[in-house]
């Protein structure tokens, strides 16, 4: 235990020095009527003794001055506090096809109003980031506590070219390895005399769906038509032990574009999104329209854990020692007749 206020334990030391100026002045007072005689008989000074329990109302208010005086320093432990904690990657994809009408008023317009009621839902504990993908990915946003950073990189998202969903996983792996390993030095100084690793260094595999802490959500028709494979980057995914749960954004039906003078049929590949998923032991999800895309987030949920963290103890301790300084003054009248 630790005190964020230290020099106030000083103030025990006053404890001991008030308790002798209580018994001065009790024995003064007895001295005093006892000068009166039969006034000291009348006032109850000849009373019996009533040995322990005569002493239970002192120990419980000197018990409870104690406490609080820890209270006043301010007394902090480290504890372990129940919480939602995790990483969420949102990996968007902003290729032309995202801007098909078959969920309204766009696919992409869609996507960002259900993925923004699935930020504002999550507890704090949780650091979310968001990608963007086309015929490359970039990390828009990193991961991040601060809901309203993410909703505003959500809102600059729109339509581009191309898809590649290989370099969505990709990116989005990238996203968690640097937000897991923390701070670190990319030169070369004194207290760096050699490059760290990269962080898309290749791990060694672990089982599928091991890494708990970190999830991406993948929203796309899933239509890709850039290099590299897909599969072979959720398998990327799966080694690193990093769930990807697909969320299918339009119709089987699909939708006719116009880009750029053409007419292009755009509609969703389920097939190649539910393999994704499974390699990754994800799941697949199926957002046929807004309302049913809105409430497949609401099935991705992160785990409980149990975080240590240094808590701040001060409520407690005063709240003890009210009870006890309270308990002091009741038995003292219960069983003396007068408040201490």
């Amino acid at each position: 235990m630790s005190f964020i206020w230290p020099p106030m334990l000083l103030c025990v030391a006053l404890i001991p020095i008030g308790l002798l100026l209580y018994r001065v002045l009790e024995n003064r007072r007895r001295r005093r009527l006892a000068t009166y005689g039969g006034a000291g008989l009348a006032l109850g000074t000849t009373r019996r003794p009533m040995g322990v329990r005569g002493r239970i109302p002192g120990v419980l208010v000197v018990c409870g001055l104690t406490v609080m005086t820890f209270a006043m320093a301010r007394p902090q432990a480290v504890v372990g506090l129940p919480q939602q904690e995790g990483t969420v990657i949102l990996a968007f994809d902003v290729s032309g096809s995202m801007a098909a009408t078959d969920l309204k008023p766009t696919r992409m317009d869609a996507a960002k109003v259900a993925a923004k009621d699935f930020v504002a839902r999550q507890p704090s504990g949780i650091t979310i980031g968001v990608v963007a993908f086309s015929d490359s990915g970039i990390s828009v946003q990193r991961p991040t506590k601060d809901q309203s950073t993410v909703v505003s990189a959500i809102d600059r998202l729109a339509p581009q070219r191309g898809t590649s969903v290989a370099q969505g996983i990709l990116a989005s792996l990238k996203a968690i390895a640097v937000q897991e390993a923390g701070p670190s030095v990319d030169y070369y100084t004194n207290r760096s005399p050699s490059p760290s690793p990269s962080p898309t260094d290749t791990p060694a595999p672990v089982p599928a769906g091991s890494h708990s802490s970190a999830v991406i959500i993948l929203l796309t028709d899933g239509e890709n038509n850039e290099s590299p494979d897909p599969l072979a980057a959720a398998q990327s995914a799966a080694d690193r032990g990093v769930r990807i749960y697909t969320v299918g954004i339009g119709s089987a039906a699909g939708s006719t574009l116009d880009l750029n003078g053409f007419q292009v049929h755009t509609q969703l590949d389920q097939a190649a999104l539910q393999q994704i998923s499974q390699i990754t032991d994800g799941t697949y999800y199926a957002a046929a329209d807004e309302q049913q895309l809105r409430s497949i987030y609401d099935n991705l949920n992160t785990q409980l854990i149990i975080e240590p963290q240094l808590t701040e103890m001060t409520a407690i301790f005063a709240g003890v020692g009210l009870l006890m300084l309270l308990a002091g003054a009741a038995t003292s009248f219960m069983l003396l007749g007068r408040f201490p």
